[in-house]
């Protein structure tokens, strides 16, 4: 309407005029309601053609859309193993600092793995300390078997000598019996010093080995044990927390609720712009958007990136094939925008809808030494209609509240 009437200034009005005051044609006479359209034709279509064309500008060169919303990202609560609810720590609508507990799962068989973890460590070290105390009778062994092999050789040589001197006093036997002995018991030292190595080897080496198994075993548990307490993971809002104790909770079907971040849509909007505003939607244009959540106030914005796919195309593999046709509603460009000034969307509360304009602005083109003077004059007069557009904008932020309230009867 406000595009119709500007363009009925410089079309409609002066072919009035020349009616009026040049062909002296009255109004009410000549000029009827039934001869308006023979009597101001050219105007009538020089005014729609004009208005059509102006409309085209504005909106293709200053995009605007309905489609703006401040999204936010909210976190499903989700233990990382099944169990039941024995404890819950928050209500259904509560904040929660970083590490605060929201709720416990029943710990009876990871407190039972924690208990059988730390038995187990114990046993290694009554194992250890048994082995060195196997150690020391080892050592007395060994004493033992070397006193035996010595008498066991003195008699040996004795018996020799005698045998040596009088052939007929020892009988061959008899040494051959000592020789028995001797090497019985040097086998006896022998074995009795090998176990002593593996006794030792077993201190240094496989009771350690067993210890360190026996540590991690510990750890685990008690990392399954922790893993029964929720926690938060960052500061935020817990909120729809229905959970109860008695509750089955389960990571892969059914959540416990949701924690939505505290600087979640604090400060960046979202909007989609048609398709046909790819070409002109680019990274550091200046835009405007108002909200519901913040009536009469229209915020500067500028835009800090626009994404490269448009949501509407995507496709996951599977079994069926694609048909174009079953994408029913033509996806937008997805702008991300920000406040221009520290603080522009304070008050506006997260996943509010709003109106978004978007501006062009061809200063470096204007400014350029190759740029001819009729294409200077075309994108100055670009430029300018964004004025139309940021009146526009501050109309429906006038008459939003009103719509909203009244009109829409709620």
């Amino acid at each position: 309407m406000l595009e119709l009437l500007v363009c009925a200034l410089f079309t409609i009005v002066p072919d009035y005029l020349f009616r009026r005051y040049g062909q002296g044609k009255r109004l009410g006479r000549e000029i009827t309601l039934f001869s308006v359209w023979f009597e101001l034709r050219w105007g009538i279509v020089t005014c729609v053609m004009l208005t059509v064309g102006l409309i085209t500008v504005i909106f293709y060169n200053h995009p605007s859309t309905t489609s703006a919303t401040v999204f936010f990202r909210s976190v499903p609560i989700i233990p990382e193993i099944n169990g039941r609810v024995a404890q819950v720590h928050v209500g259904v609508s509560e904040k929660v600092a970083q590490g605060a507990p929201i709720f416990t799962l029943d710990s009876t068989r990871q407190q039972a793995a924690v208990e059988t973890a730390r038995r187990k460590l114990a046993e290694v070290d009554a194992a250890l300390v048994v082995a060195r105390a196997d150690i020391l009778t080892y050592d007395g062994k060994i004493e033992e078997a070397k006193s035996a092999l010595q008498q066991a050789l003195d008699e040996l040589q004795t018996k020799r000598e005698l045998k040596r001197r009088n052939d007929n006093v020892v009988a061959t036997r008899e040494i051959e019996r000592l020789e028995n002995i001797t090497a019985g018991r040097e086998a006896a030292v022998a074995s009795t010093t090998a176990s002593q190595a593996a006794a030792q080897t077993k201190i240094s080496t496989l009771l350690p080995a067993e210890r360190a198994s026996a540590e991690a075993a510990l750890a685990q548990a008690e990392v399954e044990l922790s893993k029964t307490v929720v926690r938060a993971g960052f500061n935020g809002h817990v909120e729809q927390f229905t959970l109860r104790p008695g509750d089955i909770v389960n990571p892969f079907m059914r959540p416990a609720g949701a924690i939505i971040p505290e600087e979640a849509g604090r400060g960046r909007l979202q909007a989609g712009f048609g398709q046909i505003e790819a070409q002109v939607i680019k990274v550091g244009m200046v835009a405007e958007v108002t909200c519901i959540s913040k009536p009469w106030t229209v915020i500067p914005m500028v835009v800090t990136g626009v994404q490269d796919f448009i949501a509407a195309g995507q496709i996951r593999s599977g079994e069926q094939l694609i048909d174009a046709q079953q994408v029913a509603r033509p996806g937008t460009i997805l702008a991300y925008m920000e406040p221009l000034y520290p603080g522009g969307l304070d008050g506006v509360t997260p996943g509010s809808s709003c109106i978004a304009n978007a501006y062009s602005n061809n200063h470096d083109i204007i400014a350029a030494k190759d740029t001819g003077t009729l294409r200077r004059i075309a994108l100055h007069a670009v430029d300018a209609t964004g004025l139309v557009h940021a009146m526009l904008l501050r109309i429906q932020a006038l008459v939003l509240p009103i719509k909203t309230l009244v009109f829409s009867g709620h």
